[in-house]
């Protein structure tokens, strides 16, 4: 594929002298930064497969637990009497 970008001239001077500095034509040069700044395709692919088995996960309980655990530590960490999750709004208001 071809693509033609229109380059800053401060950014366009440090890729030439990035290029002078490995020894390399500047075409290859860029290629290879991109190459080197983008996620690889098989790294996304399998984030995507991670984030999808978790979702796919069907341990509610242990989800429930969590969640009770993450709001008593809330609510036991506040300077006031009040507390963030109050037992009569479960379902109503969280």
């Amino acid at each position: 594929m071809t693509l033609m970008i229109e380059l800053p001239d401060d950014l366009q001077e440090r890729l030439r002298r990035e290029a002078e500095r490995r020894g390399l034509p500047i075409e290859t040069c860029t290629l290879q930064l991109l190459e080197r700044s983008l996620p690889s395709k098989d790294r996304r692919e399998a984030v995507v497969e991670l984030l999808q088995s978790w979702i796919d996960e069907e341990d509610s309980r242990e989800q429930q637990e969590t969640g009770d655990s993450l709001m008593e530590a809330l609510d036991a960490d506040r300077p006031s009497s009040r507390t963030l999750f109050p037992p009569d709004l479960r379902g109503v208001t969280w």
